[in-house]
């Protein structure tokens, strides 16, 4: 009969038993529980998930959603929406392949445009659908410029890429990886968008911070945004609530003011500076500030920056250079934050 090739209907049959192999029993029962209930309220009669009802459910907005409900309905091309074996195949390659898959599925979701080149627009689409995701809900004190905030994040990627027909550089897998790298809770984030939305998903918690009820706004340096920026260092469960201990606009500049309000038994703690030329960085202590004769710490420390760009560097292991009190007094000319971290 010769070498015919196969039909799509039989390559995405083959496609759906090996992903289906990836799963328990169990999980894969949980998972047609979960269809049958959302294609029942799609008046689809019961063929398929519908766009309304999958995003919805997920709780993913703006353009970021509809691109990932593309890619889940892509095998059956999504006429009538998305199927059992849809579903099983897209949470198979992304939340149990390889990296290489999870990073390209990822990579592909952020392609908002579905043209196969990313671009800067892109990742503005995918960061206006984050905040619209993630923020939409979570107003408070430290709402600050998600302009600003989304900027800073912005300025941290990297284009290389020449693409055919497109006049601007084009952001490589590579970029992207490195970019995920910098902001660790923009990996988390986008690698569970198919998580259950009640299972407290990383990537979508934002710590809670506590202020004085009298400070001015224009003294808040930390926005949720940059928690959220900063949250992405830590493990899930450290993401809750964080209390401001020490402003040096409100405190005034004496170290041993600074040292009294930082030191607060075995607490975490999260030092944010502003210099004088705007630049706004700091660093996570895992341990207490307390007067040493050489470095202490833990692998847990991290620095990160928050404008103009937005990054976490995480300890290479090189040295334990991690955690020193400096006997120096502050300069004049910086802001000081300090939020202690409640587990």
């Amino acid at each position: 009969m010769g070498n015919s090739q196969a039909s799509p209907a039989s390559a995405s049959s083959s496609r759906f038993v090996m992903a289906s192999r990836a799963f328990s029993k169990q999980e894969l029962d949980s998972l047609r529980a979960l269809y049958t209930s959302l294609a029942a309220q799609s008046q689809t009669s019961r063929r398929a998930i519908s766009r309304p009802v999958f995003l919805e459910y997920y709780g993913v907005r703006g353009p970021l959603g509809e691109r990932l409900f593309q890619l889940v309905s892509k095998e059956s091309g999504g006429s009538d929406g998305i199927t059992f074996e849809d579903l099983i195949i897209s949470k198979a390659t992304y939340g149990r392949g390889t990296r290489d898959e999870v990073d390209e599925f990822i990579y592909q979701i952020c392609d908002v445009t579905g043209d196969g080149v990313l671009t800067r627009s892109d990742l503005e689409s995918v960061l206006a659908s984050i905040h619209e995701t993630v923020f939409a809900e979570n107003k408070g004190v430290g709402d600050g410029s998600n302009d600003r905030t989304f900027e800073a994040l912005l300025n941290s990627a990297v284009f290389s890429k020449d693409a055919e027909g497109v006049s601007e550089k084009a952001m490589s897998l590579s970029d992207f990886r490195n970019w995920c790298t910098l902001l660790p809770s923009l990996r988390k984030f986008l690698g569970n968008l198919l998580m259950p939305p009640d299972s407290g998903r990383p990537g979508f918690e934002v710590p809670l911070l506590h202020y004085p009820e009298n400070i001015s706004t224009d003294l808040l340096l930390l926005n949720k945004e940059y928690a959220w920026h900063i949250g992405g260092g830590f493990s899930q469960h450290e993401v809750q609530e964080w209390n401001l201990l020490y402003h040096s606009s409100l405190h005034g500049q004496s170290f041993n003011t600074f040292l009294g309000k930082v030191t607060n038994g075995d607490a975490q703690t999260v030092l944010i500076v502003k210099d004088t030329e705007g630049s706004v960085y700091g660093g996570y202590a895992s341990q207490p500030w307390e007067r040493h004769s050489d470095f202490y710490g833990d692998m847990k420390t991290f620095l990160f920056k928050l404008y103009p760009q937005a990054s976490i560097f995480r300890p290479t292991g090189a040295n334990k250079n991690l955690q020193w009190v400096c006997l120096a007094p502050f300069e004049t000319s910086s802001l000081f934050y300090f939020f202690h971290c409640m587990y």
